[in-house]
């Protein structure tokens, strides 16, 4: 199979979907791979670094489009990108198309099969190719927010430890998955007071095992969120409901009841966002206010770190890509239930329930397609 990887577009992002360890195992089982001049770069990858891997040079992402019968990206395609996606065409990335009628409407105009790295399963129901760049994304939530706590950033001023005889921040998680719990590490880390507000009883016995005092763990309802919203310093939105839009847990009004100064990063802006007062912003330009409180929505987060998360996530996209290049698309999603569960869109239909619920589209089920 010819296989490529462009040089991602989307503002600030320099992860890459293809490291050279990943080219030439593609290479040793016989495929052809093509990867843009200079996608590497931001990750620290020169272009000899693939050549001597055994990928071709390519000198623009038109060529790899017209090309390759597997692109694999980092973020969903950006307008210019989808527009060459053909039909046959194999697109292998994240797509978050919940939120994103555009997007969608331009895959399935494509007529290409589009299989998003967020809605692969596991065998116990967890998203495994999520799950790395959720774990940098929590982690760099409460990073982000103690930069921006800081008054020569806009913030109250304070340090998330607090220091010997002054009280430390109070750092509100909402959502107690794999974002939820390493945003808690880092802030427990740094000394703050620790709040996970969660729904699910068995998860919060779980954060109670791995936690116990160290944080408190609160069931997630509008009344216990407006109550720690008051007192929180740094909020962090981290809620995932699988490839659907996030509910909107936070209102304009409960925002407004917030400390001045304080902080909000709401990971979950690549799914809408939590908050009503969620709008996707780029690393160049990442925060706004919301009356007196500074709102941080980067919507690739992970590519600000891009040398850990390309390591991170070709470590779990990689052997699912070499099983569609060794027996194509349909093969390998027959033989494989939780990649099938990858697959939104099919040769012009949606295929995953959740984003036609979110926009109002008719779904078909993949295995009708298949059969």
């Amino acid at each position: 199979m010819i296989i490529g990887t462009p040089k991602e577009i989307k503002n600030q992002e320099y992860r890459v979907g293809l490291i050279p360890a990943s080219v030439k195992a593609m290479v040793s089982e016989g495929h052809r791979v093509l990867v843009e001049t200079k996608a590497g770069l931001g990750s620290g990858f020169s272009d000899a670094e693939y050549q001597e891997a055994g990928a071709e040079i390519v000198p623009a992402a038109r060529d790899i489009f017209e090309t390759a019968e597997l692109v694999i990206k980092v973020k969903e395609p950006q307008e210019v990108e989808y527009k060459m996606l053909r039909e046959g065409q194999i697109l292998f990335t994240y797509l978050h198309l919940a939120p994103d009628p555009r997007q969608t409407k331009g895959l399935l105009e494509s007529k290409a099969t589009c299989i998003a790295y967020e809605t692969i399963t596991d065998a116990n129901g967890h998203l495994p190719l999520l799950v790395p760049m959720s774990e940098v994304a929590g982690r760099m939530s409460v990073q982000v927010g103690a930069y921006y706590l800081q008054r020569t950033n806009g913030g109250l001023g304070m340090l998330l430890g607090g220091v010997p005889g002054v009280e430390q921040a109070e750092v509100v998680i909402i959502g107690g998955g794999i974002v939820g719990v390493n945003a808690a590490k880092m802030a427990i880390g740094l000394g703050a007071k620790v709040t996970i507000l969660e729904r699910s009883v068995p998860r919060m016995r779980y954060l109670d095992d791995i936690f116990g005092s160290r944080i408190t763990c609160l069931m997630s309802n509008g009344y216990n969120i407006e109550k720690k919203l008051e007192l929180a310093d740094l909020l962090v939105g981290a809620v995932l409901i699988p490839g659907a839009s996030a509910p909107k847990l936070v209102t304009r009004d409960m925002v407004g009841c917030m400390k001045p100064g304080s902080v909000i990063v709401d990971v979950a802006v690549d799914q809408g966002g939590c908050m009503e007062t969620t709008r996707p912003t780029t690393h160049d330009d990442p925060t706004f206010m919301v009356g007196d409180v500074i709102q941080y929505c980067v919507a690739n987060m992970p590519g600000a770190v891009p040398r850990t998360s390309t390591f991170a996530l070709t470590n779990v996209t990689v052997p699912y890509a070499m099983t569609l290049a060794r027996h194509g698309v349909d093969e390998a999603i027959r033989r494989d239930p939780h990649l099938k569960a990858g697959v939104n869109v099919y040769e012009g239909h949606l295929t995953y329930g959740a984003v036609a619920e979110s926009q109002g589209l008719a779904y078909t089920p993949i295995d009708e397609l298949l059969s």
